[in-house]
């Protein structure tokens, strides 16, 4: 009864390391990984204004980091605020004078 247990139990652990290769295995299927290991060329701006290029796992063109508003001066912070608020829109109203008479050009409509 032992042997037919370490029999079965050979033969299913040759069954899982059982590898199946052949010759489509790097040039025709496709990656079998949940997680792909393709990165993307990206720029990333420093808060001093300073690029650097990196490789990064989403698609993007480029990242700009925020800045600490600590650090700055009083004046500087007083600058980057007033450029976070939306600028105000000016209305411009024409006030169009309508001095146009009709009765002037009735000289001009033929009569039949």
């Amino acid at each position: 009864m032992n042997t037919t247990i370490i029999l079965n139990l050979k033969s299913s652990l040759n069954m899982c390391s059982r590898r199946f290769i052949n010759s489509n295995i790097s040039s025709v299927t496709k990656i079998h990984r949940e997680i792909y290991a393709r990165m993307y060329p990206t720029t990333v701006v420093l808060p001093d204004g300073a690029s650097i290029n990196i490789r990064y796992h989403e698609p993007r063109k480029i990242i700009k980091l925020p800045l600490d508003l600590s650090k700055l001066s009083e004046e500087e912070k007083k600058m980057r605020l007033e450029k976070r608020k939306p600028k105000r829109k000016v209305k411009i109203t024409d006030d169009i004078d309508d001095d146009f008479n009709a009765k002037k050009y009735l000289k001009y409509m033929k009569k039949k």
